[in-house]
């Protein structure tokens, strides 16, 4: 049955290259914590299209679901508010021109605009921030930089990957948890605090989001795991499922794929409380760490949707050295 998913060579010379030292620690802070996350994009997002007198507005070349809008006629948006202020400002004769991000290249689109009710009306739907809660993984007591998820934050409308202008993690408390079930993946739900923020959001790309935590951890220090030190066997994760409680949960690792990107852990669960109150993995708990034999070795990304007991794990060397890039770019 197929299963769906919920993302040296040594050369001598006589001159001398340059060593690359990786700056993350052998040691960091396990992860666990439910924390909420916001991301504004660096433009307004095309998330779908509705009629105007019956027909929809597509612009000339058309607009796809996923652009990103970041200018009407040459004046720069970078909000819903900003978008709607520029196109009063600017529309002539009926008419704007969009400036389109797409796939990291500029587009321009023109676009013929209707009056309904002596309001002009766009025919998009957009959005220009995206909120959710996930689950921090480490945090470097060194770098002070931390990883979360494991995995890209995608916008669900368009599927597209959420490019980042600014970002922020923060105070989250899990209220109430919508179980698993045979296809279909249950999740966290959580209020949320935005007057306590734990850091910023500097990344957010298919290893998971990071940033600079700015605040003090008061979670244990755990060492890191190479990939080749984990085995088939017991292992466990931490999250949290009530309020802010991090509880450590059994698993079972079932394989270990070596050369996969982000999918390099199955695992099953097998901690019978949290069967009982999850179902098996749930949205919200992506990034929640791994641990084996005292060792940090991953973080939870994915659910099998066909059997939620059942889930995908990254290597925690791939988040670290992904977190490690920030240092130096």
């Amino acid at each position: 049955m197929k299963k769906t998913t919920c993302l040296l060579g040594l050369f001598l010379s006589l001159f001398w290259l340059p060593i690359q030292v990786l700056a993350y620690s052998s040691e960091v802070y396990l992860g666990g914590e439910s924390i909420g996350i916001k991301i504004e994009t660096p433009g307004v997002m095309v998330i779908g299209f509705y009629p105007v007198n019956g027909e929809y507005i597509k612009g000339s070349p058309e607009i796809k679901i996923g652009d990103l809008i970041t200018k009407i006629n040459d004046v720069e948006v970078d909000s819903i508010i900003a978008l709607t202020n520029a196109i009063e400002k600017e529309i002539k004769d009926q008419k704007i021109t969009l400036t389109l991000l797409r796939n990291g290249k500029e587009i321009t689109s023109t676009i013929t605009l209707e009056q309904v009710d002596g309001i002009y009306k766009t025919g998009l739907y957009v959005k220009d921030s995206i909120t959710g809660i996930g689950t921090m993984t480490y945090i470097d007591p060194e770098s002070k930089i931390y990883g979360a998820l494991g995995h890209e934050i995608i916008e669900s409308t368009s599927s597209t990957l959420v490019e980042v202008k600014t970002g922020i993690i923060f105070e989250s408390t899990v209220t109430s948890i919508n179980k698993s079930t045979a296809g279909n993946a249950g999740a966290k739900n959580a209020n949320f605090n935005l007057n306590h923020i734990y850091g910023d959001i500097k990344v957010n790309g298919t290893h998971g989001i990071y940033g600079i935590y700015n605040e003090n951890s008061s979670s244990s220090l755990i060492s890191v795991s190479n990939p080749d030190e984990i085995q088939i066997g017991k292992a466990s994760i931490y999250t949290v499922l009530n309020g802010t409680e991090k509880k450590e949960y059994e698993i079972e690792i079932t394989e270990i794929h070596e050369y996969s990107d982000v999918k390099n852990i199955t695992f099953t669960i097998t901690d019978q409380d949290l069967i009982d109150k999850a179902g098996g993995v749930i949205q919200g708990m992506s990034g929640s760490p791994i641990v084996q034999n005292g060792k940090l070795i991953g973080a939870v990304t994915h659910v099998i949707v066909d059997n939620p007991l059942k889930g995908y794990g990254i290597f925690i060397t791939t988040m670290l050295e992904t977190g490690d890039k920030i240092i130096n770019e």
